[in-house]
């Protein structure tokens, strides 16, 4: 299928039918997508429940679908595989999260049944009806809908595909997928729980994913996505739940126990009177149906609870029950102790950046980095205070040359505790903690992904172009005031007359010894044209060399290179 080709389809157009295997290969691109960001995403999950594991969750249901969709013959229609991954998604669905994340399946699936011609749909009506059942689906079966929740995504995704349903399927996808970053972005004012932990929604990330990995397998590439700073402890340490010997509330949030369990042979009307049980046990409640089953309708059902036994009773009384599973959620330790010295952190990871202007703390924030401020110089107990606030088990620092060496064993030994383990990288520039910072990975081991930021960071070279605050005698000549000096390292190397001189002396000399990469951190005073003339002249000099700048504001320099 052609998502992007000569034959671009326009208003009114009929567009070629899609691929099963394109449905295929999109399963698989979730399944890696949200194995990337599994950590990310159980470290987000504060609603409906904090529990941690909203990526796990969704990771195993989108795994369950991909693999009955790779287990579909060959020559399997559309309809066929689609209705395959909806099945496996909805039979091995886990948690609150999975269960909706199958109602996006069963909506493409019943989607597709609707629109097929012989086995075959048009991607567009496909992704427009499909996402606009799988709403509807998934908001109904929530007991309470929420705004600012993967709901809300969902509806705004369907709404945006059936207004571009004449557009190309590249441009359709696209446009979902943007527009749901940035509904996304906006679940933090919509829900309170959200608002409060500072997050944005769990399972609206992963839904994320799933679009944008449509993307992926129609165009190619897809956009590179914000990682986000939770408030829980990746699939380790939840918070929120009663301490031990609390009373468990069961009109409050403070469950012990998720049930999930699959009904067959009830009748729908029983459902409601099921529901109405349920709730009253618990919250979370989440029942969906499989009308695909021709033995007759299955249910899946989802439940927070504090009485696990009498939930499950509940569905007895309504049909045949089996797949049940029940997790316990195990808080004690976490709460225990009210000494913030001795307790486990919060988070499981966190990432400590030093940087110089506006754009830099919004450019290190947007890559998931608790940014501190040296505008106007930082000390040692400032940069130890921040640490702590970032309350996470495991934290890397990179404080960029603002502190000495000595100051910072001065903040290791203030921050270091029993359940806190600070590594300092060697960076002394934001160009080379911008290079660590894109190989970061929450989902790797702690120091598995140290070890890589600070390979990284080493493999960095850094130099910066400055204004001379008086003359002196360098290694590139004598200078005088005002002249620009192109630096490597703290070795001034290049003289200019002006801005854009400086820069593209600095830029050639640190390529001469090779460099597939340079990333300019532009400062406060930087003159209008330099970066564009510099780009420019990295373009027809060094043919295949990438070239990226961000406007960073930093005060004492022109700008920053790096070179990789």
């Amino acid at each position: 299928m052609n998502a992007d080709g000569p034959n671009t389809p326009g208003p009114g157009t009929r567009q070629a039918p899609m691929d099963p295997g394109l449905l295929r290969d999109w399963s698989q691109e979730c399944v890696r997508g949200l194995t990337a960001v599994r950590g990310e995403i159980n470290d987000l999950n504060v609603f409906p429940i904090p529990d941690s594991d909203t990526g796990s969750n969704m990771l195993h249901t989108m795994t369950a679908a991909a693999t009955a969709c790779a287990d579909t013959a060959p020559d399997a229609t559309l309809t066929e595989v689609i209705r395959a991954a909806a099945d496996g998604a909805t039979g091995q669905a886990r948690g609150n999260s999975g269960i909706i994340l199958s109602q996006v399946l069963v909506g493409l699936a019943d989607a597709a049944d609707i629109n097929a011609v012989d086995g075959a749909v048009p991607f567009n009506r496909l992704w427009a009806s499909g996402l606009g059942l799988a709403a509807l689906a998934a908001t109904r079966a929530v007991s309470e809908p929420r705004d600012g929740t993967v709901l809300t995504l969902l509806r705004q995704a369907a709404a945006t595909a059936a207004d571009l349903i004449d557009a190309s399927p590249g441009d359709l996808a696209r446009a979902v997928a943007d527009g749901c970053a940035d509904d996304l972005e906006r679940t933090t004012e919509q829900l309170p729980e959200l608002a409060r932990a500072g997050v944005v929604d769990a399972g609206g990330r992963g839904f994320l994913v799933l679009v944008d990995s449509m993307v992926k397998v129609l165009t190619g590439v897809s956009a590179r996505r914000r990682r986000y700073q939770g408030a829980l402890a990746g699939g380790g340490d939840p918070i929120g739940h009663p301490a031990a010997g609390e009373a468990c509330d069961a009109n409050s949030s403070e469950m012990d126990f998720e049930v999930m369990y699959t009904i067959e042979g009830a009748v729908a009307e029983q459902i409601p009177v099921l529901r109405a049980r349920l709730d009253g046990l618990g919250d979370a409640v989440v029942i969906v149906g499989d009308s695909s089953n021709t033995a007759g309708e299955r249910f899946s059902v989802h439940v927070h609870t504090c009485e696990p036994g009498d939930a499950v009773e509940a569905g007895i009384e309504v049909g045949r029950v089996s797949a049940i599973r029940i997790t316990c959620f195990v808080l004690d330790a976490h709460r225990a102790s009210h000494d913030p010295d001795d307790r486990p952190a919060a988070r499981a990871r966190g990432v400590v950046a030093v940087v110089d202007g506006d754009g830099a703390a919004e450019l290190f924030e947007q890559e998931g980095a608790s940014v501190v401020r040296s505008d106007d110089g930082l000390d040692a107990a400032a940069l130890a205070q921040a640490i702590l606030a970032v309350d996470a088990a495991h934290v890397v620092v990179m404080a960029n040359g603002a502190l000495p060496a000595q100051d910072l064993v001065t903040v290791a030994a203030d921050a270091r505790s029993r359940h806190r383990t600070v590594v300092f990288l060697p960076t002394l520039s934001m160009v080379q903690c911008l290079s660590a910072m894109a190989v970061h990975d929450i989902a790797a081991a702690p120091d598995a992904d140290a070890y890589a930021m600070a390979e990284a960071a080493a493999s960095t070279r850094r130099g910066s172009v400055v204004t001379a605050s008086e003359p002196a005698l360098t290694l590139a000549g004598a200078c005088d005031t005002g002249d620009l000096l192109g630096m490597i390292g703290v070795d001034v190397l290049v003289i200019g007359p002006g801005q854009s001189e400086a820069a593209t002396a600095l830029v050639d000399l640190m390529l001469s010894t090779g460099g597939e990469l340079v990333t300019v951190l532009a400062g406060a005073d930087i003159a209008d044209g330099v970066l564009e003339r510099l780009e420019r002249h990295v373009s027809a000099a060094h043919p295949g060399v990438e070239f990226v700048a961000y406007q960073s504001g930093q005060a004492d320099e022109v700008l920053q290179v790096g070179v990789e």
